[in-house]
């Protein structure tokens, strides 16, 4: 098969696209055909030599995608043909991929496989912030950084299902652009005193900020209201200050973490979070947006495309 590999770690001109052994499933494996693969930072920072990896060089990169079952163990739920996706299964960039049954996901007929690759993992982050990290409420502010990515476009409009009211903030007006277009009632960018804006667009205070960005978390901090709470799940930005205790006590502040993996711990708790996922796609609650679609063998045009920055959406790789 061909699979998009790397045997040494740098810029996006270390991607090969070659010839490699086709995957041999183990016991507990389906062996999936790819048809749409969903390309994330995490694939970045992993050519980089700055995530984990799996395997050995040269390695394939990529934990996300959608396809058709090629051959399934006899005492699974899948068989030869299903429409399946996964989130959480490594070496996706390729043609074939084994991945265990607990992580495949059932894909219904009328979910593109386009849609599916573009909308698990950061659907599933973006649902696990506003239930699990916060209980997002109706009539709640929610602040969102970076709210034009992958992540903020689908927690938008989530918040916005939810009944709240969503601030947006972005590095640039046309990725403002794109956050009012995912539902969002007010936006500002990160110029100036841009704390001070968002305040001015929470007649009662910012309930909850989700940051992304990591160096921004003292400024999320400032921004919400007394009693308010920051979820802090990314580092897009840098790493983050540390923060003293003193300052949550003497605002009564919660600053918490998240990380989908310590959510999506069984079968069952891909399948169903997934399904109301698809659910809120057909309600029309979701609009998953998928920026640009490259080759598997144009990945590394696709690494320097999300690396840009400029990707509004979803890139998707095309075996």
């Amino acid at each position: 098969m061909k699979a998009l590999t790397f045997d040494r770690f740098g810029g996006p001109e270390v991607l090969v696209y070659r010839d490699v052994a086709d995957p041999i499933p183990t016991a507990g494996q389906a062996l999936v055909r790819l048809r749409a693969i969903g390309l994330n930072f995490a694939d970045v920072y992993r050519r980089q030599g700055h995530y984990h990896l799996a395997g050995d060089p040269p390695w394939i990169a990529g934990y996300e995608g959608s396809g058709e079952i090629i051959s399934a163990p006899a005492d699974s739920a899948f068989s030869v043909g299903d429409r399946v996706a996964f989130a959480d299964a490594p070496f996706a960039n390729a043609e074939l991929v084994a991945v265990d049954v607990d992580r495949l996901i059932p894909l219904p007929d009328d979910i593109p496989h386009e849609t599916a690759a573009a909308l698990l993992l950061q659907g599933l982050t973006a649902q696990y912030l506003i239930r699990d990290s916060y209980s997002l409420r109706r009539d709640d502010t929610a602040l969102v950084h970076a709210a034009a990515g992958g992540v903020g476009q689908l927690l938008v409009q989530l918040a916005k299902a939810a009944g709240a009211r969503v601030i947006a903030l972005a590095s640039t007006e046309a990725k403002c652009d794109a956050a009012r277009r995912a539902g969002a009632d007010a936006t500002s960018t990160y110029d100036g005193d841009w704390i001070a804006r968002v305040q001015g667009f929470a007649a009662n205070g910012i309930d909850v900020a989700f940051d992304s960005v990591g160096r921004t978390v003292h400024d999320s901090l400032r921004a919400v209201r007394t009693g308010g709470a920051v979820v802090f799940y990314g580092m897009a930005g840098g790493d983050p200050e540390p923060v003293d205790p003193r300052v949550l006590m003497d605002g009564s502040k919660t600053l918490t973490g998240g990380d989908l993996w310590n959510v999506l711990r069984t079968a069952h708790d891909r399948r169903t979070r997934a399904a109301e996922l698809f659910d809120a796609v057909r309600r029309g609650d979701l609009d998953v947006s998928i920026d640009s679609r490259f080759a598997l063998s144009d990945g590394a045009a696709a690494h320097a495309h999300l690396e840009s920055r400029r990707a509004l959406g979803k890139v998707l790789l095309i075996p």
